[in-house]
């Protein structure tokens, strides 16, 4: 049996794919077609076509990917089939590695790319947008305190900044780099982990999580700094600016193939 190609409602780049209407109708409902209808950039609304069916996203999912920014966050990722692939439909996040983004968007901070800028700059752009910083980290984060001292025999050290995430119950330690990700900020930020641990988690708490936010990274540098540390501790970049429309339309291509494989798989 043929079917028609995919409605009028979705982009025309999207209706040209030869999508069958039967697997349009099993994933997207209206509610579906009022959010793709709200995205006015094609491109953008094409992403989140191609994803919801890939995906099989909810409503509700596809709002969250929307409101999380994953179609920048794809166009600035290092590895985009790795990011895309760690999407889940859960509607709630329960696991750190799911509430860590890589890269952050922090387009909002003002500041110029190839600036010279200090991290106490960096620090206080973001907390003067506070509140764009908090939804770019996502749901659950609570801002508790910046340039935290920890003091150990008359020696003082500073954690840039502390949130609490109410939903996974524990500390979230983030460290700002203006540079690229060195070894040796792992075992600075281990160390602030285990003094958490031991000074600051109460009884109900879970084990403190350290974020380093840096300009970027080797991944397998990263890879053997953080072997075998008991600590639950990440690395991720952050960008000023958002992608390249050139960057996307590269990966959406790619998306497009597999998903016309993936159908004409099921035929």
């Amino acid at each position: 049996m043929t079917y028609p190609q995919i409605s009028q409602t979705l982009s025309d780049e999207f209706k040209n794919t030869q999508v069958d209407i039967v697997k349009l109708i099993n994933v997207c409902t209206f509610s579906h077609f009022i959010e793709f209808i709200q995205i006015d950039e094609p491109l953008k609304r094409l992403f989140y076509e191609v994803e919801t069916i890939k995906g099989n996203w909810s409503v509700r999912e596809l709002r969250r990917q929307i409101n999380a920014q994953t179609y920048e966050r794809i166009g600035l990722s290092y590895d985009k089939k790795e990011l895309i692939a760690s999407i889940t439909s859960t509607s709630e996040i329960l696991l750190p590695e799911q509430i860590i983004k890589d890269p952050y968007i922090l387009e909002f901070t003002g500041l110029e790319t190839k600036a010279k800028y200090s991290e106490n700059d960096l620090e206080m752009a973001l907390l003067n947008h506070l509140q764009d910083f908090l939804l770019e980290l996502g749901n659950g984060f609570c801002f508790e305190a910046r340039q935290k001292r920890i003091s150990i025999d008359n020696e003082h050290d500073r954690i840039d900044l502390v949130f609490y995430h109410r939903v996974l119950k524990c500390h979230i330690l983030v460290d700002l780099k203006i540079r690229e990700f060195s070894h040796a900020d792992v075992g600075q930020m281990n160390f602030y982990l285990n003094y958490y641990k031991k000074e600051i988690m109460a009884e109900n708490d879970n084990p403190p999580i350290g974020l380093i936010l840096c300009a970027g990274k080797n991944n397998t540098k990263v890879e053997y700094a953080t072997a075998g540390l008991s600590n639950q501790l990440f690395v991720s970049k952050y960008k000023i600016n958002l992608p390249s429309l050139k960057e996307i339309e590269e990966f959406i291509e790619d998306e497009l193939d597999e998903l016309q494989k993936d159908i004409k798989g099921n035929n």
